[in-house]
């Protein structure tokens, strides 16, 4: 099996900079909201369920699926946020171990998972990487890039697991309070880490 390496971080840390870095390196990277996407595709069976539990007006004259509406809505409250893991998570799980599967035995797969530790998936992983940032940090980089307002932010960071939760399933911290660069030599630091790893787990075996 390759080695698969588990990435995770809370909304707006830079996790998926972090992702680009180790894909530089040879990685491969298989991403759980891109999976997602492809799973809310048009037409496809998972938004008649979402329709039901977060609203017909989710999808547009189209047909196609309206993501900030939805994400809106699944965010308001942890019972909203598990209804929509109750529908998302577990098929996400399935089509990445998967890709995962497909890939060589020498290979370096990053699993890019957002709520790796909120749905168990850590499991799935050989070696986990966390990446954190200050709130106040993370608030500002949602901003400025996906012009967020602050309510949604604040929403989302609510129904993610906190630092502490990460950090006990992590072999890896990478911390992002500062510059570009020190970011970039966080990574190279990790990457060293994930190598050895790799080298000492030569036979690996991945949970269902």
């Amino acid at each position: 099996m390759p080695f698969v390496v588990g990435l995770t971080g809370g909304i707006g840390s830079g996790k998926s900079t972090v992702a680009s870095c180790f894909s530089e390196h040879g990685a491969t990277v298989i991403d759980a909201d891109e999976i997602a996407r492809e799973l809310t595709h048009n037409g496809s069976p998972v938004l008649g369920e979402l329709q039901k539990v977060f609203g017909t007006d989710i999808l547009d004259s189209q047909g196609n699926l309206n993501r900030s509406l939805l994400a809106e809505r699944a965010f308001s409250s942890r019972e909203k946020t598990e209804d929509l893991n109750v529908i998302m998570h577990e098929r996400i799980r399935e089509k990445a171990l998967s890709r995962i599967k497909e890939q060589p035995d020498n290979a370096i797969v990053v699993y890019d998972m957002p709520l790796l530790v909120e749905t168990d998936s850590q499991n799935l992983c050989n070696f986990v990487v966390v990446v954190n940032a200050p709130i106040e940090q993370r608030i500002a980089r949602l901003q400025a890039t996906r012009e967020m307002p602050l309510n949604d932010i604040q929403q989302r960071i609510s129904q993610q697991s906190p630092d502490s939760a990460r950090n006990e399933v992590a072999d890896f911290i990478i911390t992002n309070q500062g510059t570009l660069g020190q970011l970039y030599s966080q990574c190279e630091s990790a990457w060293t880490s994930i190598l050895e790893a790799a080298r000492q787990s030569p036979h690996r075996t991945l949970s269902q």
